[in-house]
């Protein structure tokens, strides 16, 4: 792990950890408060008391390798925006909420935040009948919590809200205690590994859709420490109405957009080769 950066010695943290679907976000504020935490992190989120002061949730990703990332702050333009905020907010008493103490100390360390000096678990506000209800919930419903507002959940989440939930406790402040249901459009359950060959053929695919592509485009996949991609493509085209450099540029903006879209990776770059002219 990194030493914490200088600018954040100030910020204390804390990790709510727990499995996925065993009602962390619908116990987040609750936990939040008996720590003293003013800021909670949640799926790439800053809530405080409800509101979305910063950040965007993982749960608007389109697929779970981005969602993953995006909770583990691998973008760099969100990691920059959540690091800047922070600047601002600290001193402050961050929670994270994670599935796995190992989750939670990558966070804080992606963040430059001293490591959690205190480390709840759901197995501690929750009893094992709620745990196996929260999971059942998740596994044929696919819903997920999200510790904020509806209102603001309209305005941040792109996938179905499908309910909201509220404390029994009453505040001034019109949405505290507010929890927001909502089904995203993917099961955030498992992981995901994808195979270099599994993206190698579907980058075979792409390129022998495009018109005067011959049959039988080879390609080579090759994956950097950071998870971004770097592919290369031996083809050979067919005589028509483009020239060999248009058919080329075509295959290549299209395998980096439909490759970074399904897979989630990043594509550094896309090399295009063509090695022949089939008639």
């Amino acid at each position: 792990m990194d030493a914490p950066r200088k600018e954040y010695a100030s910020i204390k943290t804390a990790a709510f950890v727990g499995a996925a679907g065993t009602g962390k976000s619908q116990r987040a504020q609750f936990v939040a408060d008996y720590l003293g935490a003013e800021y909670i992190i949640d799926d790439g989120l800053v809530i405080r008391r409800t509101e979305i002061v910063c950040g965007k949730s993982a749960k608007t990703e389109r697929n779970q390798i981005r969602a993953i990332r995006r909770a583990l702050f691998e973008y760099e333009n969100h990691l920059v925006s959540v690091r800047d905020f922070f600047k601002q907010a600290a001193p402050c008493y961050v929670m994270v909420i994670a599935t796995s103490e190992d989750m939670a100390r990558r966070i804080t360390d992606k963040l430059g935040f001293p490591p959690p000096e205190r480390i709840v678990r759901i197995e501690d506000v929750a009893t094992s009948e709620e745990i196996a209800r929260a999971k059942k919930e998740r596994s044929s419903k696919g819903q997920h919590v999200i510790p904020v507002s509806h209102v603001l959940v309209r305005k941040n989440f792109a996938g179905k809200m499908v309910g909201r939930l509220r404390v029994l406790w009453r505040s001034k402040a019109p949405h505290d205690g507010e929890k927001t249901i909502v089904r995203p459009p993917f099961s955030f359950y498992g992981e995901v590994h994808i195979e270099p060959a599994a993206i190698e053929q579907m980058v075979s695919y792409i390129a022998s859709k495009v018109p005067q592509v011959a049959s039988g485009p080879a390609s080579r996949v090759y994956s950097s420490d950071n998870d971004s991609l770097s592919i290369y493509i031996d083809l050979k085209i067919t005589p028509g109405s483009k020239n060999i450099m248009q058919v080329a540029e075509t295959v290549r903006q299209r395998t980096a957009k439909i490759v970074g879209y399904f897979s989630g990776l990043s594509v550094y770059n896309v090399n295009v080769n063509v090695i022949g002219v089939e008639f």
